[in-house]
């Protein structure tokens, strides 16, 4: 079977905990909360197959639920991670869960995870982000002087942050610029991101889940659906953050991962 490769940033040392992005984002997503995770934890932040600097998936292998976690789980093995602690965002927060339903984590901290949609939701998100996707594929020359505003940055980081003000330009057009370029994200959603939606047993691990106030992809009251799904999870809401957090409040958020981790040492 081929080895499948990824792109990962590893910091600190500790019990391991995995890091998994959004859909067209990349391991730097993280990078606000990294250095205080890594003060406890051996954390990797990864590429998902087909986005950041990771290939896709090789040849043959499916970019269905279940595949991705597969393959999580052989990345997990190549790493030397044994069930490790795990964080997800989005997308990432959704294969976070995944994983945990089949006890392949010790725990689980998910922000604003995919799948407690309905049916409007789900086509909300993909609509938006595939717009998000278009935009990201003007020339570069072009997002240069757009995002050279605050403004401009305020105005089109409002769906994805909730305070797009303290992005920088470079961020920005960083973020983008893998947002244009990542393959895995038409394999996304080709491969069952317009049905998805959860359906696995709850998850047996400690598990919390945190939804942004200000979500504008995933609406916060899939919050809602999520905890009358996950009743024995814990569920926070996060005031003035949107729909990728870890840059709007990166110590409360870093606060949740740990405090969900140490829940697992006390599990039996």
């Amino acid at each position: 079977m081929t080895k499948i490769e990824v792109s990962y940033e590893r910091r600190g040392g500790g019990e391991p905990l995995v890091l998994l992005h959004g859909i067209g984002h990349r391991w730097q997503a993280w990078e606000p909360v990294m250095d205080r995770l890594a003060e406890r934890h051996d954390v990797i932040a990864l590429d998902l197959f087909g986005f950041g600097a990771s290939p896709m998936l090789p040849e043959g292998r499916a970019y269905t639920v279940p595949g991705a976690v597969a393959a999580l789980a052989e990345v997990f093995d190549d790493l030397g991670v044994t069930r490790p602690h795990i964080a997800g965002n989005s997308l990432g927060g959704m294969l976070a869960l995944e994983l945990a339903a089949r006890d392949l984590v010790r725990s689980a901290t998910v922000l604003s995870p995919a799948g407690f949609w309905t049916a409007r939701d789900r086509a909300w998100a993909i609509r938006v982000l595939s717009g998000i996707r278009l935009t990201a594929r003007l020339k570069p020359s072009l997002q240069r002087v757009l995002f050279a505003s605050k403004l401009a940055r305020f105005a089109g980081g409002s769906l994805l942050f909730g305070r797009p003000s303290w992005l920088t330009a470079e961020v920005m057009l960083a973020d983008m610029a893998a947002m244009a370029a990542a393959p895995g994200f038409d394999a996304v959603i080709a491969a069952g991101g317009r049905d998805y939606f959860y359906l696995s047993p709850a998850p047996e691990v400690p598990v919390t889940v945190a939804w942004g106030t200000r979500d504008r992809i995933l609406w916060p009251r899939q919050a809602r659906r999520c905890a009358e799904i996950l009743p024995d999870a814990r569920h926070v809401s996060l005031p003035g953050c949107g729909h990728v957090p870890m840059g709007d409040d990166p110590d409360r958020v870093a606060d949740l991962i740990m405090a969900t981790c140490r829940e697992a040492a006390l599990t039996p």
